[in-house]
């Protein structure tokens, strides 16, 4: 069978909105360091998960930019993809088609997990000279409850995600710190506070799934800071303010009918690359500002793509340099794009434990930064898992009080303080 390298439009899902792929599948000889062999069928499946991702974020995007109007918005649609597909593995019936919709799942059946391990082989390969790429997945899960071992085995054959036991339910406070320390570990310290106080309510949330994912990836051809220059720039709320921008020579371009142009920066050996899209101005028969973003639709986003594989003349690009952070909750968000059964009393994630209920939240933060020598970025998925109403024995460990009462007119018969039970 012919082998085959890359992941073609997985890349599009690396860099949050940011980021998009320029890789394309080529055959090559046996692999060497940092490459994946993939047959033509895995890389077909992973094409079409790429395409999924890509989709899924750019819905997103667009819905947090409605619900912030002229702010910036940052996402990592690959963290979110996984977080919420370990999540998925356990849904049955119309919760999990719900979900599947959303996240543009290919509906692969029974080679869904093979995809999914080739797809996070792929993405651990993107670790090279000239680019720094680690992933972790994790379920955590309170001791006292029930986690389905075929659940368990799904993912750490997908996701490569290890099981560990906190006490969600008793002490979840506890749980936060070590669920936050951890991810702090695994993004380099860029996401230190994945889970902000209050956000795992005591005898509630029963499991947690976490996605943690760095990068740190030079430029093929760095901008010379020496050229760094301030100069204008018109905000989403239409504001004027001065900006540095990078500014470089030699990249390619490629432009739509409707007016939208783009450009891709490669990073060091050509497999990652960052496609920066302008959108159509407006003016005569140009749509007016939005207050949102502006994304592609997929027809132009492809066109896109294809004309920057076509030999072109070489661009001068100017291009500001940004630091962007972000933390949000998405339960709102992902409940109007569809998925609210996940959310709801109907949610069925029996496929986790018999004891599982519903999504309790969805916690995603991100960070970007973009200058003259590269782009650092590091991205954090929590899901949160609540169990069914369960409450915890309860232990009269400590003095009580007993009341032997008539339950039809609440006559006390005979009361008891315990302050020691082993005395007669």
């Amino acid at each position: 069978m012919r082998r085959i390298r890359r992941g073609a439009a997985l890349c599009a899902a690396i860099l949050s909105a940011a980021a998009a792929g320029g890789c394309a599948a080529r055959p090559h000889s046996p692999a060497g360091p940092g490459r994946v062999v993939l047959t033509s069928s895995q890389v077909a499946a992973l094409r079409s998960f790429g395409a999924g991702d890509t989709a899924f974020g750019l819905n997103l995007l667009s819905a947090l930019c409605r619900r912030q109007p002229g702010a910036n918005v940052l996402v990592s649609p690959v963290s979110l993809a996984t977080g919420l597909g370990m999540a998925y593995l356990g849904a049955r019936g119309a919760t999990a088609a719900a979900m599947a919709r959303v996240l543009h799942l290919p509906d692969s059946g029974r080679a869904l997990i093979p995809g999914l391990r080739a797809r996070r082989a792929l993405l651990a390969s993107l670790n090279r000279p000239g680019i720094t790429f680690a992933e972790s997945n994790r379920l955590w899960a309170d001791p006292s409850l029930v986690t389905r071992q075929s659940y368990a085995a799904a993912l750490q054959e997908s996701y490569r995600a290890g099981l560990t036991h906190v006490p969600l339910l008793s002490a979840p406070d506890q749980a936060r710190a070590t669920i936050n320390s951890a991810i702090a570990a695994q993004t380099r310290g860029h996401i230190s506070n994945l889970l902000p106080p209050g956000s795992i309510p005591p005898d509630q949330i029963g499991w947690v799934l976490t996605n943690a994912l760095y990068l740190k990836a030079a430029w093929r051809h760095r901008f010379d800071r020496a050229k760094t220059a301030p100069g204008p720039f018109r905000t989403g709320n239409g504001i004027v303010v001065r900006v540095p921008y990078m500014h470089g020579s030699g990249y390619s371009y490629a432009a739509t009918a409707t007016g939208w142009a783009a450009t891709d920066l490669k990073y060091r050996g050509g497999r990652l690359a960052m496609l920066a899209l302008l959108p159509p101005v407006s003016g005569p028969g140009r749509p007016a500002a939005i207050r949102g973003c502006q994304v592609p639709s997929s027809t132009e986003l492809r066109t896109l793509l294809h004309g920057l594989t076509r030999p072109s003349e070489a661009q001068e690009v100017a291009l500001p340099k940004v630091k962007l952070a972000s933390s949000e909750a998405l339960n709102d968000v992902l409940t109007r794009q569809g998925m609210g059964l996940a959310f709801s009393r109907r949610a069925n994630f029996t496929g986790i434990s018999p004891q599982a209920w519903r999504i309790g939240f969805v916690q995603h933060a991100a960070t970007l930064s973009v200058d003259e020598h590269g782009a650092v970025a590091a991205a954090a998925t929590a899901v949160g898992m609540e169990a069914t109403s369960l409450r915890l024995p309860l232990i009269f460990n400590r003095p009580y009080l007993l009341i032997i009462r008539d339950m039809l007119t609440g006559e006390p018969l005979m009361m008891a303080w315990v302050a020691n039970p082993s005395k007669a």
